[in-house]
């Protein structure tokens, strides 16, 4: 693997997860409007993270795909001074057809610089295409471990993309079990980057480092430090994110070896 987030290439990023599905019940550390989610995003940033994701919501909170909601929030986060990729979501969880997803990203008047495809879903293949289309680069979203089966990863491998320089394989790990891994090296020269949730985000991104793969945290993974401390802020768990990484010095070749 090689390229932005891979293995044996430059340093492997480290993005973050502002809000994901959490709501305000969740606790204060979880920004909710779009002022809150930009300031979450350059207070990450600051602390080290490379890449924002970000998942817009109506006023009523629902995870939404709609141009009167994207663009708005990115226009929030730019004109904040995040100058880092912005990555949003595009899954059923914001339009459950996947062919109103198609039309929704087609309908986007300001694009992120990422979108994730979940290759769990139907129509990922399309949407993905839909994507790419628009200038927009996509992260392959696969599913390994917790009886997610074989189904996804193979969608993914018999996706004909068009431009693997505008893709990333992104997986969502249910352990830190390196077997999970280690069959990656036979995929497509995509870049990597590996996250696990709740109890599985911290284990994972621990191997991402040992990998010199790209990694994700953030409140949307995760709402507590590795110390099982809450955590206060995105900052807060990027800050813990990047001392556990060693500030990407994983990214290497002997790192990579030993995954």
């Amino acid at each position: 693997m090689n390229g932005h987030g891979g293995w044996g290439g430059s340093a492997p990023v480290l993005q973050v997860v502002l809000n994901g599905s959490r709501g305000a019940a969740e606790g204060g550390a979880v920004p909710m409007s779009p002022q809150d989610l930009a300031e979450s995003a350059v207070a990450a940033v600051a602390a080290g993270a490379g890449e924002v994701l970000v998942h817009p919501r109506t006023p009523c909170g629902r995870e939404s795909l709609s141009p009167r909601v994207v663009g708005p929030l990115l226009e929030e986060m730019r004109g904040a001074g995040v100058r880092v990729p912005l990555s949003v979501p595009a899954g059923v969880d914001a339009e459950p057809d996947p062919e109103g997803r198609r039309e929704r990203v087609r309908s986007w008047t300001v694009l992120p610089d990422r979108a994730q495809v979940r290759f769990a879903e139907p129509g990922a293949g399309r949407l993905g295409q839909a994507l790419l289309a628009r200038g927009v680069a996509v992260d392959a979203v696969v599913p390994l471990g917790g009886g997610a089966g074989p189904e996804p990863l193979a969608r993914f491998l018999e996706w004909a993309a068009p431009d693997h320089g505008r893709v990333r394989l992104v997986a969502e790990l249910a352990e830190a079990d390196p077997a999970l891994v280690a069959g990656l090296r036979w995929l497509p020269p995509v870049p990597v980057l590996l996250y696990g949730r709740d109890a599985a985000a911290w284990p994972v991104l621990r191997l991402a480092a040992r990998c010199g793969a790209g990694a994700r945290i953030g409140v949307g993974d995760v709402l507590h430090l590795p110390d099982g401390q809450a955590a206060r802020s995105n900052a807060e768990l990027v800050a813990a994110a990047r001392d556990l990484r060693g500030d990407g010095a994983a990214a290497t070749a002997t790192a990579a070896s030993r995954c």
